[in-house]
């Protein structure tokens, strides 16, 4: 049974979905942002990223499994654990396999696992119906800043025409022509009234015509979509808390504020990382977490000793 399809409908939903016995898949807000070398405009998302040191079951994929199938919880982990073997098979084999809509696993040269998030998916539900696109630059156009020097060159160039002035005549049969030429005027005057009086009504029916298809247009932006199908409800089948009395420690540090950075560090990976008073000697430890068994931390131990702090330890204790 191919669990891909389940993990990514779980990415909708939470900020950390673990495959147990393999690691977890975490993902990260990234705002919208434009890229200006080819003017490409990206909507807000998802960031995919995998953390092979957390590897706890905690029920959320195996529940959301036995939901979507109709199966038992044991049959849905039995299930997690073949489809986990396959892929570290294929892995070791070919040095490299994908997860359908997740992104791809290769091995590099230290045998470390690479993970590589697919750009094909936007898990961020909020950004449904939002697609990245381009817009071509807009060319401006620079207008020649003309100097001073050369306005009066231009100035000095043109030549300056004088006319002289005639001689009025008070002929009657003039002033009769311009009492002709006046009606004609104020005749032409209201047909040119009237037309620009049409164009005014008419500019300012476009105008209003604009403004309601920009605010239509508003409203399809803001409109929100509804999906007719979510997905079902999953119901977590919380075990009963456990004594957890080995812990892998990440340090103890002298200095308060050097505890709480090394503390916020491990949460941003992705650990159940906790803080503890200050022991007898003042310092103050770091946990990368707490384990119910000795064989469990003891491995958690080895796994982050050997990819992130080798200098990690463990302590056994009742807290």
């Amino acid at each position: 049974m191919k669990i891909e399809q389940y993990i990514s409908q779980l990415l909708y939903r939470y900020q950390c979905v673990t495959v147990p016995g393999f690691g977890a898949f975490l993902t990260e807000f990234q705002s919208a942002y434009l890229d200006e070398n080819s003017h490409s405009f990206y909507p807000p998302k998802k960031m995919i990223s995998f953390n092979p040191f957390i590897k706890n079951n905690d029920g959320l994929l195996a529940n959301h499994l036995a939901e979507a199938e109709k199966i038992s919880y044991e049959i849905a982990v039995n299930t997690i654990q073949n489809e986990v073997s396959h892929w570290k098979t294929k892995i070791q084999e070919f040095g490299n396999f994908s997860i359908k809509n997740i992104g791809q696993f290769s091995l590099n040269s230290e045998h470390n696992i690479v993970f590589v998030p697919t750009d094909q998916v936007n898990y961020m539900k909020e950004s449904f119906g939002l697609s990245s696109f381009v817009s071509p630059s807009v060319k401006r156009e620079i207008l020649h800043e003309v100097r001073e020097e050369e306005f009066e060159e231009a100035a000095a160039a043109t030549p300056i025409i004088f006319i002289p002035e005639r001689k009025r005549n008070f002929s009657p049969l003039k002033y009769a022509a311009i009492f002709a030429l006046s009606a004609g005027i104020i005749g032409a005057a209201g047909t040119f009234g009237y037309k620009f009086y049409e164009n005014k009504i008419a500019e300012e029916t476009l105008l209003v015509e604009t403004n309601v298809q920009k605010k239509v247009n508003q409203k399809i932006q803001e409109a929100t979509f509804i999906i007719s199908n979510p997905l079902p409800t999953v119901t977590l089948t919380v075990p009963s808390e456990k004594e957890m009395p080995y812990h892998v420690v990440a340090g103890a540090f002298r200095i308060e504020s050097n505890a709480e950075g090394a503390y916020q560090t491990l949460l941003k990976l992705g650990f159940k990382a906790k803080r503890l008073a200050p022991n007898k000697h003042g310092l103050f430890p770091v946990l990368y977490g707490s384990y119910s068994s000795y064989s469990e931390a003891h491995q958690a131990m080895k796994d982050i000793q050997k990819l992130d702090n080798k200098d990690a330890w463990l302590l056994v204790e009742s807290l």
